[in-house]
């Protein structure tokens, strides 16, 4: 009996590590930054879509980020998670005050990174998968934009 009891959570500790961690970004967030306050107003995530402006688009989580990716990429000191996930946006959409995440490019990557009550999305137009490293990013033409939002 105390061996099915430990096989039993070893195995409900096992698979709720192997869950994807789109979890923590999931829901519904407040445009907290002035660039989201003027650009995309608040944002909602599922585990395949987000919605902006009342639009709404695919997102195919590719990987959960790295630390490193992270602090690159979101300044991020403290401890918090993030993904980074393909979708399409395409340049022509017009989003609050008729802006566009990526100007005259198509918006194809989003990487996220959330902490507590805290999310920030980091949008790139390049069709190959943004290197989210801060000698890459200094000099990237591909970011789009950061763009701040809380519960």
């Amino acid at each position: 009996m105390k061996r099915f009891k430990l096989l039993s959570v070893v195995f409900a500790c096992s698979f709720s590590c192997s869950l994807p961690s789109v979890a923590q970004d999931a829901g519904y967030w407040r445009a907290a930054s002035t660039t989201a306050k003027h650009i995309t107003g608040d944002v909602a995530l599922s585990d395949e879509k987000i919605s902006i402006n009342f639009s709404t688009y695919w997102i195919a989580q590719i990987r959960a980020l790295t630390p490193a990716e992270l602090s690159a990429a979101f300044g991020a000191d403290a401890p918090g998670s993030g993904n980074l996930y393909r979708l399409s946006i395409p340049s022509d959409k017009k989003l609050l005050h008729k802006g566009t995440l990526c100007g005259g490019e198509d918006t194809q990557w989003l990487a996220t990174y959330s902490t507590g009550r805290a999310l920030q999305l980091a949008f790139f137009s390049t069709s190959k998968m943004p290197v989210l490293t801060t000698e890459a990013l200094t000099n990237n033409s591909n970011l789009c934009g950061v763009f701040g939002y809380s519960r």
